[in-house]
């Protein structure tokens, strides 16, 4: 790929796309990680240009580890315009009260692995749904649309909560996250001039990769990735690489077809992309030729 040019044009896009529809701010969450810090970098030159403000928030919650927090008080200080840090915590504390026997004082009643990690992975969704309920109510307080730091690598992997992650308006949803990172360390070595800019975007590169919701002190490939040891931006050159031979394997011959399918079918990422079909079909409507008749005109 070529990232000056792929820079470019996600920036001219981005441009067209607030002064066509009158936006007035963009909003978005800065995680701390590469996939905020990458966008943050990304928009801050065409809110500049067009002079609104670039709108940031750390939202931490309660697995939030310092380093995470410190990353993204950097990303907000240097890319963004206006950045607070705001805690949910008390709102999230409530939530998840709404059930008592699921309370952080009962976690002794989840006694098997299983039922463990439902109640993370639950706790998880609310944290992000109420991530995405602060900011939307920021961007219709400033006239503003908000971001989405999805990458194509997490949408194959249903990597992501419903109703929890997506924006309004995706710059590398369709970049695979090996491309993030390229395209990240392609800013730091080309356009930033200021340390604390480089600071920011290579601190993210370097970092364990995590969704900070607390399902795995592991990062994002203790959950897609469970053997893998090296670091992040390397582990997920390999689950790019799985995805993409798997993606590509239905356009072979059918011997050939077969040959990969049987070596990636126990593979934990194409399970995990096949098991999270669901939510790239969400949500499901009938159709109404069903309401109407019963069957589907064909």
């Amino acid at each position: 790929m070529n990232y000056e040019v792929a820079i470019k044009n996600i920036r001219n896009e981005l441009k067209d796309y607030i002064v066509s529809h009158n936006i007035k701010s963009l909003v978005m969450g800065i995680s701390g990680g590469i996939d905020s810090c990458l966008c943050a970098a990304l928009a801050k030159p065409v809110c500049d240009e067009l002079g609104i403000m670039l709108i940031g928030r750390s939202l931490p919650i309660s697995t939030n580890a310092q380093d995470e927090i410190d990353r993204a008080k950097l990303t907000g200080k240097v890319f963004c315009h206006n950045f607070e840090e705001v805690s949910l915590l008390r709102y999230f504390n409530e939530l998840t009260y709404i059930n008592p026997d699921y309370s952080n004082s009962n976690l002794q009643t989840l006694d098997n692995e299983g039922e463990l990690k439902n109640y993370l992975i639950r706790n998880g969704n609310i944290k992000a749904r109420l991530r995405m309920i602060y900011l939307y109510n920021l961007a219709s307080c400033h006239k503003g649309m908000v971001l989405s730091t999805d990458n194509y690598t997490e949408l194959m992997l249903g990597f992501w909560t419903l109703h929890g992650d997506v924006g309004d308006y995706g710059m590398i949803q369709n970049l695979w996250k090996s491309e993030v990172y390229d395209m990240a360390e392609w800013i730091v070595d080309n356009e930033l001039k200021f340390i604390d800019e480089q600071t920011a975007i290579s601190s993210t590169i370097d970092a364990l990769a995590t969704d900070g919701l607390g399902v795995t002190n592991r990062g994002d490939l203790g959950q897609i990735l469970p053997e893998w040891e090296g670091s992040s931006r390397d582990g997920y050159q390999e689950v790019d690489r799985i995805l993409q031979v798997w993606e590509n394997h239905f356009t072979l011959e059918s011997n050939q077809k077969t040959l990969i399918a049987l070596a990636y079918e126990n593979n934990p990422v194409v399970l995990r992309h096949l098991n999270t079909g669901f939510k790239r079909a969400n949500p499901v409507n009938i159709p109404r030729a069903v309401i109407l008749y019963g069957t589907s005109v064909k």
